[in-house]
């Protein structure tokens, strides 16, 4: 079995089709069970976030795999097959690794080297885990991609690619003429991006920040953080009447700010929407309003990074290149070894079977002969095996070199049932492929 990855982002579809295959809870634990329920996927989980659905599973056949899980998604989107299909992309086995272990490093996000997709691939495992969708061949690859991210955020500064999106944002309001340090910035949402803007507003001398969100509590903790003010969502409608620039980052999947909403509230007056949320918080008909200024995340996040964020995206990626090969050569070897073991199990067996042979025809050889006969005999055999095993596990980090094992196990009819057992009952550790 080998991984695969079928899915969907900013990056291949519009965002009124991403917008029909985005997930809410619920959904994607449905959605990964029926997965594993599907005749040729063994395990799966789904990362599930406001610009990305994307299921990996560990599938018997390719092609078969692709349509249950293209299925699925056609089925949970209820618009026409041709219109998700056209959209989807596929991964399959290294290509999978190499994408997954650039998703958790924030190389595919729509902002650049966000921290926020780590938290998400984690949570996506760990939901994985509890609905009992996850084997070993996708928590290695999952565990090891979170260490990926982890690295890659620490060893460079790819971090503050996220900051810079925001920072554009907030220099687009400035530029329509708007005064950041004498407006009311009203911020909607509570999460992380709303954090992350919050706290630039704030080193932006921006003293008048108000933040709502569904959750009250998670608002007050956002708020507190820049000695802003935090107010329930019912009020929502009245702080948009009140806010000079209103800045929109919820994780909603529809719109939070419709054209009526948006309407009333500004009245014709100057008001700023910065829409940082995917799927979008505004409906984009509020930017033909009189008076209303709308700047999506999409347009933003198209700009230029500047010469030092591009320095560690590269970085980056070189850690990501490093550690697919580590994974990819430590995962070849694993699936190397159960021919090794076979190989070996298969000498010992002959080896055994000649010493037997030998006691029952010469009884008389004194015990202390027995023992050294033993002993040359086993030594030969493993000389004569030493070579071959060191070179299976040398060539099982070349593309091809799962072939050379299967030409060693015809070579010496090896049991392939004894192969395939061994195979079930080795999986490559957390550790492999580059350290913990």
């Amino acid at each position: 079995m080998s991984i695969l990855v079928v899915g969907m982002s900013h990056r291949s579809a519009p965002v009124d089709v991403l917008e029909r295959v985005t997930l809410a809870g619920d959904d994607v634990d449905k959605l990964v069970r029926r997965a594993v329920e599907t005749p040729h996927v063994g395990e799966a989980v789904v990362i599930s976030t406001c610009n990305r659905v994307e299921v990996y599973v560990d599938a018997e056949r390719f092609h078969g795999g692709v349509e249950d899980i293209s299925s699925l998604l056609v089925d949970h989107a209820g618009i026409g097959r041709d219109a998700v299909l056209r959209h989807l992309y596929v991964h399959y086995d290294d290509a999978a690794v190499q994408h997954l272990f650039s998703v958790a490093s924030g190389l595919d996000s729509m902002v650049v080297g966000e921290s926020q997709i780590l938290g998400q691939v984690r949570v996506a495992l760990q939901r994985g885990q509890e609905q009992t969708t996850v084997g070993p061949a996708l928590n290695v690859l999952f565990q090891q991609a979170l260490r990926v991210g982890k690295r890659g955020h620490a060893e460079t500064g790819i971090d503050q690619a996220a900051p810079s999106v925001v920072s554009a944002a907030l220099d687009t309001a400035e530029a329509c003429g708007t005064d950041l340090q004498t407006s009311r910035v009203l911020v909607v949402g509570a999460g992380a991006m709303a954090g992350l803007t919050a706290a630039t507003l704030a080193r932006r001398d921006v003293h008048d920040i108000v933040v709502t969100g569904r959750t009250l509590a998670r608002s007050q903790r956002v708020a507190e953080g820049v000695q802003g003010t935090a107010v329930p969502w019912d009020e929502l409608d009245a702080e948009l009447a009140l806010a000079d620039v209103v800045v929109s980052c919820t994780g909603a999947t529809g719109t939070v700010l419709d054209l009526e909403r948006v309407r009333r509230v500004a009245d014709g007056r100057p008001l700023v929407l910065l829409d940082l949320a995917l799927p979008r918080d505004v409906d984009p008909a509020a930017a033909d309003l009189p008076g209303v200024t709308l700047v999506s995340l999409a347009e933003l996040a198209a700009s230029t990074p500047d010469e030092s964020t591009a320095a560690d995206v590269t970085r980056v990626r070189d850690i990501v290149a490093r550690e697919v090969a580590s994974f990819l050569a430590a995962r070849n070897a694993a699936r190397v070894t159960p021919t090794v073991v076979a190989l070996r199990s298969m000498a010992t067996d002959v080896v055994e079977a000649e010493l037997e042979r030998l006691a029952a025809r010469r009884p008389e050889l004194a015990a202390d002969v027995r023992a050294d006969v033993a002993q040359t005999v086993r030594r030969v055999a493993d000389k004569l095996l030493h070579a071959p095993t060191v070179r299976i596990k040398e060539l099982a980090g070349q593309p091809d070199g799962i072939t050379y094992a299967s030409a060693v196990a015809d070579l010496f009819a090896l049991d392939l049932a004894s192969v395939e057992a061994v195979t079930e009952a080795v999986a490559p550790r957390p550790e492999d492929g580059g350290g913990r």
